[in-house]
């Protein structure tokens, strides 16, 4: 908020804004920045641990429902989801997960707690589905899936974040039902959507793809487009607008 990566919030005011590694919690929020969210009910699902991971959810117009966390007690620690449900129209609505999936790390530390993360929100996606639930699941995934999605693919193929065992995990997303909705509607368009600090990397371009909106296949009639907001400063990571049509 310092470095003015959410002045585009006033001028677009999506309907629904997902913050992810926030880091904070609401109290600690100066008053000079408070304004910066008016008009929006929020949601905020901190880490117990305090200056680490958090997510937050604001909505224009209240969510049908709200959940935070996965209901589990190995990963809602860390404040990674918060689900809320919203109506397309008086028929059709979806759940939209607002996720911050764990990192790897460089060592590989905490790498199988990732996996561990990828394959339990996945089953419960697949039961959703098998509810005749529609998903959205966005937010940072912290892998860039395909080689298109990173600048330097072959300098990063034993780097955590994209593994092919990480790689994989979100093939089998894809797999079972859900739709990468910027590759579905820009398969040959390189764009990227974090830059390491360091190097001078976002000035060279030297990024990575993380962030994502997979889709439930059903709900892709109603994808008007992906946008990749990198001219948006301010953060190591740029925001992403999924804009579905309603009514």
């Amino acid at each position: 908020m310092k470095k003015g990566a959410l002045d585009w919030l006033q001028e677009k005011r999506p309907d629904v804004l997902c913050l992810q590694e926030i880091k904070t919690r609401p109290e600690q929020i100066d008053g000079e920045y408070v304004s910066i969210f008016h008009g929006y009910s929020s949601c905020w699902n901190p880490a117990d641990r305090p200056g680490y991971s958090g997510v937050a959810t604001f909505c224009l117009s209240d969510p049908d429902e709200l959940q935070i966390g996965l209901q589990e007690d190995r990963f809602d620690g860390e404040g990674r989801v918060i689900i809320s449900r919203h109506s397309l129209d008086e028929k059709q609505g979806f759940l939209l997960f607002n996720v911050y999936f764990p990192n790897g790390q460089r060592d590989q530390g905490r790498l199988q707690y990732k996996l561990d993360f990828y394959a339990y929100l996945l089953e419960l996606v697949d039961e959703l589905h098998a509810r005749g639930e529609l998903v959205v699941i966005c937010g940072d995934f912290n892998t860039a899936h395909r080689e298109i999605d990173l600048r330097n693919p072959k300098q990063n193929a034993n780097t955590s974040g994209f593994l092919p065992i990480e790689r994989a995990w979100i093939d089998r997303y894809i797999e079972q039902g859900l739709v990468d909705a910027y590759r579905f509607l820009y398969p040959d368009r390189v764009q990227y959507t974090w830059w390491t600090f360091i190097t001078n990397a976002r000035a060279r371009n030297v990024g990575w793809r993380l962030d994502y909106f997979l889709v439930s296949e059903s709900l892709i009639p109603r994808v008007k487009d992906v946008i990749i907001h990198e001219e948006i400063m301010g953060s190591d990571h740029c925001p992403v607008s999924l804009i579905l049509r309603t009514g």
